[in-house]
């Protein structure tokens, strides 16, 4: 895809670094067959299949020995390429990457961060994504208005209140915000800790990112019970 001058270009980073514990599987979760093929490559796919994608990068760890496997043509003509220095975390791998790509991606042009354990990513959602943030400055993310009743618990797993859900948005992925803007955030973040995803970075900049309705079947898949639920989603698109 190309775009007309100073018109921004919209990059995809899939982090895929991490080793997911919570998994209790003998490798990296998002190497896990969902529906017939590695749940990383589904999340891979959906940005291919844009038209909107100038360019997919997938980020993993230097010592990464099953990456080939699973995206076996890499470079400009197949539209994806690998890069080897994810970090010890999210934010330090998707830093990494973007120091990595320094020069190549201009300051304005978009990078939508996605994760690799979310396989039911449509080209229709990133397509909604891009339209609905446009250029408003603060970036956006796809995520879902709570719609259940929220309980904060006490001790011993007791109701101890009801949270009001006004306002209350569950946070998905992708995340898009300018090259500048997420370097930016990112490499200032006071707390570390804290960014539990690039949205709450931008966030602590004192900036307000847009708020996107996604789909139910974009969920992160985290517990072994996760697996199944997606896949009833992809089996049926």
């Amino acid at each position: 895809m190309t775009a007309a001058p100073n018109r921004p270009r919209y990059f995809a980073l899939i982090p895929a670094a991490g080793v997911g514990a919570r998994m209790e599987a003998g490798s990296p979760k998002q190497y896990l067959p969902i529906a017939g093929k590695p749940m990383l490559r589904h999340a891979l796919d959906a940005f291919l299949a844009s038209p909107l994608i100038a360019h997919t990068y997938v980020v993993v760890s230097a010592e990464d020995g099953q990456i080939d496997a699973v995206v076996p043509g890499q470079g400009a003509a197949s539209g994806v390429t690998v890069l080897r220095c994810g970090g010890a975390t999210r934010m330090e791998t998707i830093l990494n990457a973007l120091q990595a790509l320094h020069g190549s991606i201009a300051a304005h042009d978009q990078v939508l961060v996605h994760d690799a354990a979310r396989p039911g990513l449509t080209p229709a959602l990133i397509a909604t994504l891009i339209a609905e943030v446009a250029d408003h400055p603060a970036g956006g993310l796809l995520a879902l208005p709570v719609v259940d009743t929220v309980k904060r618990a006490g001790q011993n797993s007791l109701s101890a209140q009801t949270v009001p859900r006004d306002h209350l948005w569950l946070a998905q992925t992708p995340q898009m915000f300018s090259y500048a803007l997420l370097h930016r955030a990112l490499s200032q973040a006071p707390d570390p800790q804290a960014i539990t995803d690039d949205a709450s970075a931008v966030e602590a900049l004192g900036l307000a990112p847009r708020l996107v309705e996604g789909h139910p079947r974009n969920l992160k898949v985290t517990l072994p019970r996760d697996i199944h639920t997606a896949e009833l989603y992809l089996a049926n698109p």
